[in-house]
């Protein structure tokens, strides 16, 4: 399993989108955070995803230089066409036009719909976060297959749906959530799967409905579990409340077309926190809150209490020094397509 450098691995995934296609601006954006999502860990969304993204280009499932169309619009409100374009560039630019919304009315919000898998979910509340301002996402795949089973069922009927919420602050890292609605992602099964190794018996139950390790299972017929474990209800709750927000009230719908294409739904809502109180006094506050909780007396097995999303900020600062590992199964995959567009040199 090789260990490359972040800066060298965007450059890869930069070089194979811009032959598959893309303009150097949509490598540029799609690489990034393909490969931010490998500094903090979140591996199932980072360059794993480069090759499964090149295929849905070459099938016609994402459209490089996309239309990106603002279907209705208000002072707050934006409703958006992405028209299959790559998701982390429509949703980068939703973000945008939502963020500056929300400076000039204080809150804003947009749907997005038509575009593809749009990645890791906290990519963009952090945005906001990053300009003082609090946001909010929820993510859907539409009628795109779905992976999770509600609780008490074994079949899958909804997606992994994510819900993401990033505030402001003036810790070294950003505090937000980014979290499934299921007990794991599914790339994070497919992740396994590529490695190679199994998973907890409370992520996945097969076709019959058995709890099992084998992460094949998912592409077996079987489903993932709702977050919650025998709480499973919770995580059923909030996927279907998910669903409704970016799946519907986008105009997706719910349940399967049976296209097989990715469809993803995004719900996001900015609030700016000058209308409410003080930027730097709010951004303090939340400060000295990350420090209150981790500073909580550690039970059995634990060392440290983390604020949300230290975590993450913590594997970034390592996987800047020490280079992101890639699975075998994905290098030999990014090799390939070098090889396919006669740029072996970026793999060498």
């Amino acid at each position: 399993m090789p260990t490359i450098q972040a800066d060298r691995l965007r450059k890869i995934g930069e070089v194979l989108f811009e032959k598959a296609g893309a303009s150097a601006e949509e490598a540029a954006t799609v690489s990034r955070h393909c490969v931010n999502a490998n500094l903090t860990g979140h591996d199932s969304h980072g360059i794993i995803q480069v090759p499964t993204y090149i295929d849905r280009v070459d099938r016609g499932h994402i459209v490089p230089g996309a239309p990106f169309e603002i279907v209705q619009e208000s002072a707050t409100t934006t409703v958006i066409n992405g028209n299959w374009g790559f998701g982390y560039v429509v949703n980068e630019r939703a973000m945008n036009i939502t963020i500056e919304k929300a400076k000039k009315a204080n809150v804003a919000a947009a749907t997005v719909y038509h575009q593809s898998h749009v990645g890791r979910a906290a990519s963009y509340p952090i945005m906001a976060a990053e300009q003082g301002m609090i946001a909010m996402m929820t993510a859907d795949s539409g009628r795109s297959p779905k992976a999770v089973a509600p609780f008490g069922g074994r079949a899958a009927r909804l997606g992994t749906n994510p819900i993401s919420i990033a505030m402001p602050s003036n810790l070294e890292g950003p505090f937000f959530i980014d979290m499934a609605t299921s007990a794991a992602a599914a790339g994070k099964v497919k992740l396994a799967q590529a490695r190679g190794d199994s998973i907890p018996d409370d992520w996945v139950v097969d076709k019959d409905g058995r709890k099992t390790t084998d992460p094949a299972a998912l592409g077996e017929g079987g489903a993932i579990q709702p977050l919650g474990g025998a709480q499973g209800f919770k995580g059923t709750g909030l996927a279907a409340m998910v669903e409704i927000f970016s799946g519907l009230l986008t105009g997706l719908g719910f349940g399967v077309e049976p296209t097989g294409k990715h469809n993803d739904g995004v719900f996001m809502a900015v609030f700016n926190v000058e209308a409410f109180r003080p930027l730097d006094t709010f951004k303090q506050e939340v400060t000295e809150f990350a420090e209150y909780l981790k500073a909580t007396p550690t039970a059995e097995g634990f060392d440290s209490v983390l604020y949300p999303g230290e975590i993450e900020h913590q594997r970034m600062q390592k996987r800047l020094v020490d280079g992101i590992e890639v699975e075998d199964a994905t290098w030999n995959k990014l090799v390939a397509l070098a090889e396919k567009y006669g740029v072996s040199e970026i793999v060498a």
